[in-house]
């Protein structure tokens, strides 16, 4: 009985790795030898996404930067009205 589970966990493993196997494409002849290389749009169009996420937040943080800075001088000028 020992005999037969062992085999039965065995095949099922045989056939769980095979189903695995059966989504993935089989190489072709001639491109064995090539290493597999990403299309060129979908890489830039993705490191564009890339760059896109990030120059946001920082085109925000430079009007916040502006906005902080005139309202520092609007303050300076203030002062120094104040002070005179």
């Amino acid at each position: 009985m020992k005999r037969r589970g062992y085999w039965l966990a065995m095949m099922v493993g045989v056939v769980m790795v095979g189903m695995a196997g059966c989504g993935q494409e089989a190489p072709k002849a001639g491109d064995q030898n090539k290493p597999a290389a990403t299309s060129k749009p979908a890489a830039e169009s993705a490191g564009q996404a890339i760059v896109d996420s990030i120059k946001t937040p920082l085109d925000k943080a430079r009007q916040v930067e502006g906005t902080l800075e005139k309202a520092a001088g609007k303050t300076a000028d203030t002062v120094k009205d104040t002070a005179q």
